[in-house]
């Protein structure tokens, strides 16, 4: 039988899962043919805000890749958008000038940015936040300018605010209502949210209306209709969006607000349907991932022309990490005629939770710090449950001591675990047990959980240690280094030391990545990885590291340059000051500031002037830059100090001295206290030494950025050798074990203290893995010495610089 023509305009995640549902009910049904205006594969537009926040790149966020679409037969035009729709004849036509005839037609073009219609609004650094182009234009200037404003104090508005400041920008969040998220959080929820948000940066201008955004050319601020204003390089509208409707309402395609669709996602024009951001369904038109593949289920069906079960709405929830912070919504949250409310709200943990009620029964939720029961109560809303004695007892009952085991164990089968695609503990358990899924990723391509949001990866985690039992082992759930290969950290270093491979491109080569030249996360991971393994005989890549590491500097938001010469355990001596003083009035250094790391940062330095400052300096690299030991702080100690019970200062000098320049899977900081009162900060550092009365105490994986963690005790040692040798122990394992940028605090939580202690305290494992350590340490240089010290080195940095070598060295 002849295949029917089906076209699908739009490329996006409505449109393309629809697409995943029809091939599930008949995969020979259609020839299928598909366009998307942006040049890229289907990607998931949710996780964004990762990209922009430099947790992960447009590879990881791809969800079908090229090979997807050629393995299903599909032709995909990308760069290609669809002008017209000739309903009579049943024909598309493109910008391009190709046309498609169709026999089924599906128009999921989603929705546009809104962006305000004030004066200034087209201005150069105004940009939407809703594509990878947008989130390119962010990260290319936030390397150039300084300060930001955000207009929008919605969910997409704080992830772009929080992906800004981690590109080292001031961030302005403004917003015109009262309080933040007012579309998902009641008010008092969202005044702790803007209490956490601010401690990481972000300023908050509420109850402010733009006016205009002015500049000579290019933005230079935003003024507001009470007469203030704010400087800006950069402005970010995030204020809504709008369903794109254009090509529907020309086509004469009945529109409201969105693309008017019946229970079966049928338009008014028959083998034409809607699905997504563009439809609008009895009079409401969605923007969340869940409803939307609801839609795309019925939408499959109807097209394989079975009338199933039509699409009566969704109820629409929120659970997701704003910037860290745990947040659940769902229903009708804001307290209102009829309705009554149980509210906790626990201001130490900052912990609050609301379930509002009517006729006895659960109609909305809002969960702010701790969302465990978020799925719960979304699916005691969709089933429309009376509200029980026993439920309200548990409600008000602390969940810092329930285990998660006993919560999915305590799940019903028919609880929904994937809010995003609709899938249950039921069916997660069954697809473990009959297809022998062990990993998150395999029960994500099984099942779709987890495949949106991710904001239930942990959960489906907990199923697949619930249902494999003893056979579950937490330490080989797989993540790929990166989309470029299918491998995971451990398996890429089993290759590497079984076909023996030396360099980033052989291992790249002979390991099959997809992408030949390696990405932007993989090249410094496998550049690391093979210096790891063969520390005394490998070559450092310097084209595989990035631009701080190859230019030994920090790179500023103005495109200059920081730079921050050693001082060991904080100390310094008037040679040194006088050097430094010295170089910043020769170099006309703009600012010189002291570090949260006890050392001095010399801020604004050209990059011509780089090895010139260096070299006249003659001191070693601070690492302020590096995957490498960064510094040990130090208090005064016992030597000064009346409350000191031991020396610090001279631990700390030693520790820095033994380990600086040591690669690491990330930045490391260290801290020596000489006593309990912990002036050194020891409590949040990487590797944490407290002085107590007859020995040391030592504390690891604790963080002291955006994710606060408090160090764990690792053990009491009695002497300053005991601490350099257990230190250098877990630096080891922690560099052979933990994947490529993630830090200690992440790594110990991963794989357990416990575990950790294990492999360290056994006295022959521990001798080995200081072996190691010792090899690696022996090959580390200082590379400005080496610089200063080597002619040809030096044409060949000047030379990459760009800059004529200087005469006077």
């Amino acid at each position: 039988m002849k295949r029917k023509q089906l076209v699908l305009i739009g490329n996006g995640m409505a449109g393309v899962r629809c697409i995943e549902e029809i091939l599930k009910i008949d995969r020979d049904a259609f020839d299928i043919t598909i366009f998307g205006s942006e040049p890229y594969p289907n990607y998931n537009r949710i996780l964004l805000s990762t990209v922009l926040q430099g947790d992960t790149s447009i590879d990881d966020i791809t969800m079908n890749d090229w090979e997807w679409y050629r393995k299903n037969n599909i032709r995909l035009f990308v760069g290609e958008t669809v002008v017209d729709i000739d309903k009579e004849q049943q024909l598309v036509r493109t910008d391009q000038g190709r046309t498609v005839p169709y026999d089924e037609l599906i128009i999921a073009t989603g929705s546009k940015p809104f962006i305000l219609p004030i004066p200034g609004a087209n201005k150069k650094g105004v940009t939407a936040f809703r594509d990878i182009k947008d989130c390119e234009m962010m990260m290319e200037y936030a390397k150039t300018y300084k300060k930001a404003a955000v207009i929008g104090g919605g969910l997409l508005g704080l992830e772009a605010a929080r992906g800004l400041l981690n590109l080292g920008m001031e961030v302005d969040v403004i917003h015109i209502f009262d309080y933040l998220m007012e579309r998902q959080l009641d008010p008092t929820a969202s005044k702790l949210l803007q209490r956490e948000l601010e401690k990481q940066g972000m300023n908050f201008l509420l109850k402010k209306e733009t006016a205009e955004i002015f500049g000579d050319g290019r933005v230079e601020g935003v003024r507001f209709k009470d007469g203030t204003e704010i400087a800006a390089d950069l402005v970010v509208m995030a204020v809504g969006i709008r369903p794109n409707v254009d090509l529907a309402r020309e086509s004469g395609i009945a529109v409201n607000r969105g693309i008017v669709v019946n229970d079966y996602l049928e338009t008014s024009v028959p083998h034409i349907y809607a699905v997504g951001e563009c439809a609008e369904h009895r009079g409401i038109v969605y923007g969340l991932v869940a409803p939307l593949y609801e839609q795309g289920k019925v939408l499959a069906e109807a097209v394989c022309g079975i009338k199933g079960r039509p699409y009566e709405g969704s109820v629409v929830s929120t659970q997701l990490k704003v910037s860290g912070v745990d947040v659940f919504s769902a229903g009708e949250f804001m307290d209102g005629e009829g309705t009554a409310s149980i509210k906790v709200y626990d201001e130490f943990r900052g912990i609050y939770k609301k379930v509002v009620i009517r006729d006895g029964k659960i109609v909305g939720a809002v969960l702010f710090g701790d969302t465990s029961e978020g799925r719960k109560l979304l699916d005691m809303i969709n089933k429309n449950e009376s509200i029980s004695n026993s439920f309200q007892l548990s409600f008000f009952q602390s969940t810092a001591n329930s285990s998660n085991k006993s919560m999915v164990a305590a799940m019903a089968d028919t609880d929904v675990v994937c809010g995003c695609n609709g899938v249950t503990k039921g069916t997660i358990c069954k697809a473990i047990v009959e297809h022998g899924l062990k990993t998150v990723e395999e029960v994500r391509d099984c099942t779709n959980a987890s495949r949106s949001c991710g904001g239930c990866k942990g959960l489906v985690a907990e199923l697949l240690e619930y249902t494999l039992g003893e056979e579950f082992d937490k330490h080989a759930m797989k993540e790929t280094v990166c989309g470029c290969t299918t491998l995971s950290r451990d398996e890429v270093i089993a290759e590497i030391k079984a076909k023996n491979l030396k360099y980033v491109r052989e291992v790249m080569n002979v390991l099959g990545w997809k992408n030949e030249e390696g990405c932007s996360k993989c090249r410094p991971a496998l550049n690391y990885y093979l210096s790891m393994l063969y520390p005394s005989e490998y070559v450092d890549e310097a084209e595989s590291r990035f631009v701080n590491e190859r230019l030994h500097a920090n790179i500023q938001a103005d495109g200059t340059y920081s730079v921050v010469p050693r001082m060991y355990g904080g100390v310094t001596t008037a040679e040194q000051l006088r050097k430094i003083a010295d170089v910043a009035e020769k170099y006309n250094v703009p600012m010189i500031k002291l570090t949260g790391g006890q050392r001095i940062d010399l801020l604004g330095v050209k990059k011509e002037d780089l090895p010139r400052i260096w070299a006249e300096l003659d001191m070693p690299s601070g690492y302020a830059y590096a995957k490498a030991l960064r510094t040990v702080k130090t208090c005064v100690g016992k030597q000064f100090c009346r409350f000191g019970t031991q020396d610090s200062t001279k631990l700390g000098i030693d520790m820095e001295k033994k380990f600086e320049r040591l690669n690491t899977p990330h930045k490391v900081k260290m801290a020596v206290s000489a006593c309990p009162r912990n002036c050194a900060e020891s409590g949040i550092k990487d590797v944490g030494i407290v002085g107590v009365d007859g020995g040391w105490e030592i504390y690891v994986g604790g963080n002291g950025g955006t994710h606060l963690r408090a160090g764990d005790l690792l053990c009491t040692v009695r002497t300053e050798e005991e601490v350099i040798e257990m230190t250098g122990a877990f630096l080891q394992y922690y560099r052979e074990s933990a994947n490529y940028l993630e830090r200690t605090s992440k790594w110990v939580e991963r794989v357990g203290l416990e575990h950790i202690r294990e492999v360290i305290f056994d006295q022959e494992t521990r001798r080995q893995l200081l072996d190691r350590l010792e090899e690696a340490l022996a090959a580390t240089k200082d590379p400005w010495k080496e610089i200063v010290e080597n002619k040809e080195m030096q044409e060949k940095l000047f030379t990459s610089l760009q800059v004529k070598v200087p005469v006077n060295r």
